[in-house]
């Protein structure tokens, strides 16, 4: 499959190479170069990760309590899930 690079650096995926590889609007993708010039491309998918210590739990649980916003549901689970980390 021939892709050609436009005057900004930017590439096209097509469509169906897209279907093919279930990519969508905001799908994350890894680039590499390796041995030989070859460039790999592959899907990876981010996942949300919230590491806080002490001081920062106490604020999130004076949040919890306060009860004033609504957050973003992913938000909320990241919330109930929290936990110090001591390292």
């Amino acid at each position: 499959m021939l892709i050609t690079i436009d005057k900004r650096g930017s590439i096209n995926l097509p469509a169906s190479l897209r279907k093919e590889m279930g990519l969508e609007p905001g799908s994350h993708l890894e680039v590499n170069i390796e041995d030989g010039g070859f460039i790999t491309i592959y899907p990876v998918e981010i996942y949300r990760k919230i590491r806080l210590n002490e001081k920062g739990i106490s604020k999130l649980e004076e949040a919890r309590e306060s009860g004033t916003e609504n957050l973003p549901d992913w938000f909320e689970k990241d919330l109930n899930d929290a936990e110090t980390d001591l390292q």
